[in-house]
This record gives C-alpha cells, sequence and structure tokens, in this order.
C-alpha cells in the first residue's frame, strides 16, 4: 500500500482539492481530519474534527487519539484493502502521526499545497476560513448532513476532467459552517422544533388538530414522535404519510437538521 501526502497550513484549501489531488494519483481513500472518505466522496468512517468545538479537541480528532475513533476507522481502511491513500496534514509530522495511528506505511510522497494552489487562492481559502468560518468536506451533502446535524451545510459541485479520453467526472464537496462563534453557541431549543412540526401538519389537508409533540434531539439528528387527529371523510394513511412527509421537510429546511424518524400516530378522527 502507497500513501502520498498532501500538506499544507490550516484552512489553506487542502479539502477544497483532495478529490481531484486523490484522481490525478489514483487514490482509493482519503484521511482527512478524522474522517475516512472514498474518492467518490463517501464517508467510509470516522468523525470530523470540525464538529468538534475547540482547536485542541479537533486536533485530536484529526490525529486519531481517541481509542474508539482510531479502531473503527484503521479496520475499515485495511478492509477496503486501498493502493494507495491520500493523507491530509498541516505539516510532515502530523501526517506521519496519523499513519502510525492507522498502521500505514509512511509518505512515499509528499505534494505540497503550494504545488497544487496558487498564492491568490490559499490566501483566498485562508481569509474565508478566518472571517467566514467556512471549512469544506470532500463529500456530498447528503454524506455530510448525518454527522453535521444543525451545521449550515453548503454543496459544491465541479466536474474534473480526466486524462486518457475518459469521461469528466462530477465531484461534490460539502462547505460547512460550524454552529458556534465568538457570540457563542448556537442551537435549536426542542420547543422551537415542535412548533416547527406543530404547524407542517396542521397545514396538511386532512388533518384537523396536532396533540402530543415530542421531540429527541441526538448528536446525529432529531426524531419527532407526535399524535394528530385526521379528519372524517379523508384517506387516514395517506394523510398520514403527507403529514410525515411534511413536517421532515420542513423542520429540515428551516433548521438544517437532520431528521432522523417521524412517528405520526392518529387518536382519533376529528368530526366536524
Amino acid at each position: 500500500m502507497e500513501v502520498i501526502a498532501l500538506v499544507g497550513p490550516a484552512g489553506s484549501g487542502k479539502s477544497h482539492r483532495a478529490q481531484i489531488v486523490a484522481y490525478q494519483n489514483q487514490c482509493d481513500l482519503i484521511v482527512d481530519d478524522g474522517l475516512l472518505i472514498d474518492r467518490e466522496g463517501k464517508i467510509r468512517a470516522g468523525t470530523s474534527a470540525k464538529r468538534e468545538e475547540n482547536k485542541m479537541a479537533a486536533v485530536r480528532r484529526a490525529i486519531f487519539l481517541n481509542e474508539d475513533h482510531r479502531e473503527e476507522v484503521r479496520s475499515t481502511l485495511w478492509s477496503l484493502k486501498p493502493k494507495r491513500v491520500l493523507v491530509l496534514g498541516t505539516s510532515d509530522d502530523m501526517v506521519v502521526r496519523i499513519c502510525e495511528a492507522l498502521d500505514l506505511p509512511h509518505p512515499d510522497r509528499t505534494i505540497r499545497i503550494e504545488e497544487i494552489a496558487t498564492p491568490a487562492q490559499i490566501r483566498l481559502a485562508q481569509r474565508k476560513r478566518q472571517h467566514e468560518g467556512k471549512h469544506v468536506i470532500p463529500a456530498p451533502t447528503f454524506e455530510v448532513k448525518k454527522t453535521f446535524s444543525g451545521y449550515m451545510v453548503d454543496p459544491l459541485r465541479f466536474f474534473f476532467k480526466r486524462d486518457h479520453g475518459l469521461d469528466p467526472v462530477t465531484l461534490e464537496k460539502s462547505v460547512v459552517r460550524p454552529t458556534f462563534s465568538s457570540l457563542g453557541r448556537f442551537f435549536i431549543a426542542d420547543t422551537v422544533i415542535a412548533a416547527i412540526a406543530t404547524r407542517a401538519a396542521e397545514m396538511t389537508p386532512g388533518i384537523g388538530k396536532v396533540g402530543k409533540v415530542v421531540v429527541e434531539s441526538r448528536r446525529e439528528g432529531v426524531l419527532v414522535d407526535m399524535e394528530v387527529l385526521p379528519r372524517y371523510g379523508f384517506q387516514i394513511f395517506e394523510v398520514m404519510k403527507a403529514a410525515q412527509k411534511a413536517v421532515a421537510d420542513q423542520i429540515a429546511h428551516m433548521t438544517e437538521l437532520n431528521v432522523l424518524e417521524v412517528n405520526v400516530e392518529a387518536r382519533r378522527l376529528l368530526v366536524e
């Protein structure tokens, strides 16, 4: 197994260019900020350091100091039997520590961010990190939202033209804006989620009233249990199904939370 390192200062654009570098160097997997990602952008294992609430915790996550995290990524990586792995780090020493944690050989080759990005591009990336808090994860938004519930996540698609007459590849990355800042930590109260769920259900044709709504918030997303009173004369199954979808869609749209489950229970028919 070969290892290629991509090294550059924090916020210099390494994650932004990771998939292209992986394709250009035939790397099967990418190790970036605590995540194991394949070349197509699927998160195979790990937890992103970008979820941590301070720099120290992020560094510990990125270099796999947590035993359970390290073992999850290491075992998955070796089970996939990659021929070549791309490891991202802010320094040569960081890459070596990651390789040793995951039982990988030391890098066969190191690519510096200055070799693949202009000074102006690096400055722009660093400015966006410092002033806008933008972090890039080389994975599609639907993958990222599974572990970044409550974060503002924006998709970023681009085309990569391969050599030897092969068809272009469409790659997708995600831009993440953390929920915390110098002004304090941002969170969405369960009462707000319940209010959104209630309103979404009430707007569904065939739903007369909404009763009890229970919200369970987890790190990976939210679960909603709610009681409704369908109106007499409607197809109950179709109404419940429509209400369930409306609630899930509205919560996801208005909060960026990952909706794990919406359970809708009909208590009785509303006859008016």
